[in-house]
């Protein structure tokens, strides 16, 4: 017969996790809000500078010589961010990503491409640390920061490899939030950057771009532009990255409080019946004493 009082600790116990993860799911949704409202503002503007930035492809043609749309005859060193969390209870959040990029840094290996990894966040760091990925860069503790004292330098380092010749490629990975309850990992190329009309859904994009006289050149806003929407494209990055992880941990911590509710529901019942069954036994005790009298 199960102990009352372990029956009644384990009670206990459970009732005061079920608070901690009410009160976790509460924070999580109340940060979930500001952090959906930033991601979602920033996406028109950089829509509209994608299309500005094609429509001025399109008039510089075939004469754009900016570095940051050359495009390299052989890719051998590739350039990898990665945005994870520090922080974890948030379901499957960055294992989902961490188990795509490592399929992915396996897949370029496989072809011959050196990835150099660059980190943020402590869950991906500890993540290929056990698994021995060779890491170039971590930045741990970064949800803190001011969304753009992180996207200027990591701008300016890709910018600066990419240039060198350091990289041939440079790719970010991240989650895009879909809603509270799906974030879909992604892998986007950042660098070299194209600025044409290629498909049709950039020329559906930019139908309803007007014709415009420009001044400066196209060329010399495209040199101005092209920067500013590398760090548009890291910043939604990073900005997709804080929404989704807000919205993992409310759902995973609404599933642990409702698991809670349901262990609780269970062990009430199996003390009751441990203690029904314990009066029950004293009572059949007394019974027989008495007649045995």
């Amino acid at each position: 017969m199960p102990n009352l009082k372990d029956i009644k600790v384990r009670i206990t116990s459970v009732q005061k996790t079920r608070q901690i993860t009410s009160a976790m799911k509460l924070v999580a949704a109340a940060k979930l809000k500001g952090a959906t409202d930033r991601a979602t503002a920033a996406q028109p503007y950089q829509r509209k500078l994608g299309a500005v930035l094609r429509n001025l492809g399109d008039k510089v043609g075939g004469e754009i010589t900016n570095p940051l749309l050359q495009r390299h005859e052989q890719v051998r060193k590739v350039l990898l961010v990665l945005l994870t969390t520090d922080r974890g209870l948030c379901g499957g959040f960055n294992n989902n990503l961490l188990r795509r990029a490592q399929k992915w840094v396996d897949e370029r290996q496989l072809e011959g491409v050196e990835v150099s990894l660059r980190l943020f966040g402590r869950k991906g760091r500890d993540f290929c640390r056990v698994r021995g990925m060779a890491v170039a860069d971590t930045q741990l503790e970064y949800a803190k920061t001011p969304k753009m004292d992180l996207v200027r330098p990591l701008s300016d380092h890709m910018v600066a490899g990419f240039t060198a010749g350091d990289y041939d490629e440079v790719w970010i990975g991240f989650n895009v939030f879909v809603n509270a309850a799906t974030q879909r990992p992604e892998f986007h190329q950042v660098l070299p950057l194209s600025v044409h009309s290629d498909d049709a859904g950039d020329a559906g994009a930019d139908a309803g771009m007007t014709d415009y006289l420009f001044e400066p050149s196209p060329q010399a806003l495209l040199e101005s532009l092209l920067p500013l929407y590398l760090r548009t494209l890291i910043l939604q990055a990073f900005l997709e990255t804080e929404a989704g992880e807000h919205g993992a941990r409310m759902l995973a911590m609404d599933n642990a409080t409702r698991n809670a509710t349901d262990l609780i529901g269970r062990l009430t019942l199996e003390y009751n019946r441990a203690r029904q069954a314990a009066i029950t036994t004293e009572i059949t005790e007394i019974v027989s004493g008495a007649e045995a009298l």
